[in-house]
């Protein structure tokens, strides 16, 4: 019997994940280099979306010091996202300090602060020697010499940005707020298509909002509510106005949540997806 490729890759959703990276890895903390080490790990704790780099103990040049019990979460915490798990995964939205497997929680001393619990030494053999870190704690990380921004890239997470033909007409409460032949549709693993127009094809009022996210993949987005009949949608669109590498095709276009509109594709109404934006 067949097996689904995304049920393989997702098998192991509730278990300890690692994959080697061939790529050095730095991170900077104050102005100095406190991660140097072309011997990183991916690590994804069971229920995470996102990665963690884990990195040889040697290879970090600042002091652990024990950082008291790890906080562990429950099935109480979480966010919904049913086409990838019937149990509430932890996206990148969960601090790190909350844990889901064994292990240490553990301060990083530096120089001139330390971070509380940006360290968490797992109690899994194969992950000996190693520490994973809380990608937010430190100032910058580098991929070799590129910054990374928001997590550690997954090396199994894409995009694919296509132009496209395809008639798209999205509407708020039964009204049409924006209608396009010429979208461009970014496909992004386990999420959604988004639906990328010019904004000459949007009808309702942007209202930029001071709202910005950060995506390894796609860079820093702007956000914009929607004025409709007298009132404000806050955040309910977004826009990339300096793109990373793959989603250039993106730059200055208008997407929207899908999950708080109503989608007709080719004239076929979408079902609105469950996502952690719901």
């Amino acid at each position: 019997m067949s097996l689904r490729v995304r049920e393989s890759l997702l098998g192991g959703l509730d278990e300890v994940r690692h994959e080697p990276l061939a790529k050095r890895i730095r991170a900077e903390l104050d102005g100095a280099t406190v991660v140097d080490t072309t011997h990183a790990v991916l690590v994804w704790e069971p229920r995470r979306v996102v990665p963690s780099y884990a990195v040889p103990t040697r290879d970090l040049h600042a002091r652990l010091a024990p950082a008291g019990p790890a906080a562990v979460a429950g099935d109480d915490v979480g966010k919904p996202l049913p086409e990838v798990s019937r149990r509430p995964v932890l996206d990148p939205s969960i601090p790190f300090r909350i844990h889901s497997t064994e292990g240490e929680a553990l301060d990083v001393q530096g120089d001139d602060r330390t971070l509380p619990a940006a360290a968490f030494r797992l109690a899994d053999p194969d992950l000996t020697g190693y520490v994973v870190l809380d990608f937010t704690a430190f100032d910058t990380w580098y991929e070799e010499d590129e910054v990374t921004v928001s997590h550690p890239r997954d090396p199994f997470h894409r995009i694919d940005v296509l132009a496209s033909s395809r008639h798209v007409r999205l509407e708020l409460d039964g009204t049409v707020i924006a209608e396009s032949t010429r979208p461009v549709l970014l496909f992004e693993t386990t999420l959604p298509t988004r639906y990328y127009l010019p904004r000459a094809d949007v009808r309702a009022e942007l209202v930029p909002s001071a709202t910005r996210t950060r995506c390894a993949y796609k860079g820093e987005a702007s956000y914009f509510s929607v004025t409709l009949d007298g009132r404000t949608v806050p955040d309910l669109a977004w826009s990339y106005p300096a793109p990373l590498h793959e989603a250039g095709h993106v730059r200055d276009l208008v997407a929207f949540f899908d999950e708080r509109i109503d989608v007709v594709l080719d004239g076929e109404p979408r079902t609105r997806p469950v996502t952690p934006w719901s």
